[in-house]
């Protein structure tokens, strides 16, 4: 299987420099991106192109990775002033403070049970919001490990990147933490997410790598697909349908895609200085990747045998 991706163009945002960095699907249909430089939420219709923003309560949060929550609002991290942010689909939002104040939480999913779920980069821990804004912390078993992406596994456990104690994280909802080293030295994982055969997709920022973990009676099994340029430093990942995990390279200027069988393909933007972050696939299949320096652009992603 190979795959392919032609540019559609790009849909600029209302502000200049907002600095688009996290996408989402929203209930609504609706694609969703935080951005980090304006404290703003953005909105766009894939039907008919239209943007939105929504301004936070404070212009300087840093607004970083976004998900849609178990209520049906978005919740989103906020890196600068440690707080986690809540969005409904009619634009009306509030923000929850974290116990501290200097926790730097980042990555964000929404659990099993009923809670929203986040990483602490600065504290080395996991937490936990709850509906009516609890706010529950587990410490992880490595001093510094920088706990980045999270997503919920196939297990209904989540499951994160240790940035700096080049491990694979996994956390019940109960608070049971048991870590994965990486074979990689220096691999840095930082992007997370889970493929439809339940398999685990990460990004090794540190070597420039896209990793593959999967967990079966064997136990977990972990693999890696080198990229054409070790510096290119991979951010960010979604996994298509077909099971295709499709990536950002954000030192490089490109996205990519490397198939369960290893096959990678890379696809130049239009500007390599416009530093590719997140990415999503929208309800019809297009993929949409956010440009910091740019603003949102479009693929249509090609399949063939």
């Amino acid at each position: 299987m190979t795959t392919s991706a032609t540019p559609l163009g790009t849909l600029a945002l209302p502000t200049v420099g907002s600095g688009p960095y996290a996408l989402a699907v929203g209930p609504d249909g609706q694609l969703w991106c935080t951005l980090v430089h304006a404290g703003r939420i953005g909105r766009l219709s894939p039907s008919t192109g239209l943007v939105e923003e929504f301004a936070l309560d404070s212009p300087d949060c840093g607004p970083t990775l976004i998900t849609t929550g178990p209520d049906g609002a978005l919740w989103f991290t906020r890196y600068r002033d440690h707080r986690i942010g809540r969005i409904t689909v009619d634009g009306e939002s509030c923000s929850y403070a974290l116990p501290g104040g200097a926790g730097g939480p980042y990555g964000i999913a929404a659990g099993p049970d009923g809670g929203v779920w986040f990483t602490l980069t600065n504290t080395g821990r996991i937490g936990r919001i709850g509906p009516d804004g609890e706010v529950r912390e587990f410490p992880l078993p490595c001093e510094g490990g920088f706990p980045s992406f999270l997503t919920v596994g196939p297990d209904e456990a989540l499951w994160f990147t240790l940035n700096q104690a080049n491990a694979i994280g996994r956390i019940t909802v109960s608070g049971e933490v048991r870590l994965h080293p990486l074979p990689t030295p220096g691999a840095a994982p930082v992007g997370l997410t889970a493929g439809p055969d339940g398999s685990l997709w990460f990004a090794e920022i540190g070597a420039g790598r896209i990793g593959r973990l999967t967990t079966g009676g064997a136990g977990v099994e972990i693999t890696g697909f080198a990229l054409p340029e070790a510096d290119c430093r991979p951010h960010a990942v979604a996994v298509a349908p077909d099971g295709t995990c499709w990536f950002t390279e954000w030192a490089t200027g490109r996205i990519g895609s490397v198939t369960p069988d290893g096959t990678i393909t890379e696809h130049p933007l239009a500007d390599p200085d416009r530093e590719p972050h997140g990415l999503v696939f929208g309800p019809d299949g297009t993929l949409y990747v956010a440009e910091e320096h740019c603003g949102v652009s479009r693929w249509e992603v090609h399949r063939s045998a």
